[in-house]
């Protein structure tokens, strides 16, 4: 009988253990209801405040990159420039000609065919009578090269 009134002691101690547990886990679960959203709602307004510092922060940054970016553009625009003449001065004192020069000696070049041509065209009898004289001397030539051999 002591073991029967025992085994109903260590039930009801393990049942009302259980149903305490039950219950703390209910109340946790109200308790992270409630408390939740007002955790929730602090957390939102402290969120708030850190975009707005945030906000601040980034306009600021844009600011400093924006003249860091002119300065940058300054500097690199000098270097080119600069770059441009070291290699153009290079260029000259391996006698290398500019693309100007090139240009200008390409227009003169074709002033100068054109007027060789123009002159050709005018200044000459024919140029067929010119062939005929020489036509001769080639044969003569040729006739005598050929009896050589």
């Amino acid at each position: 009988m002591i073991a029967k009134k025992k085994a109903k002691e260590i039930k009801y101690e393990v049942t009302e253990n259980a149903h305490q547990i039950w219950l703390a886990g209910l109340g946790a679960v109200a308790m992270a209801q409630e408390e939740g959203g007002k955790l929730f709602s602090t957390l939102v307004k402290k969120g708030e405040g850190y975009e707005k510092i945030g906000r601040d922060k980034v306009g600021q940054a844009m600011g400093a990159v924006s003249g860091v970016k002119v300065v940058a553009e300054s500097y690199w625009e000098t270097f080119e420039r600069t770059l441009d003449d070291k290699v153009t001065a290079v260029i000259h004192r391996l006698g290398v000609p500019t693309k100007d020069e090139i240009d200008i000696l390409t227009e003169r070049v074709e002033k100068l065919t054109s007027a060789i041509d123009k002159l050709r065209v005018a200044g000459s009898p024919a140029p067929a009578k010119t062939a005929a004289k020489k036509a001769p001397a080639k044969k003569a030539d040729g006739g005598a090269s050929g009896a050589a051999e």
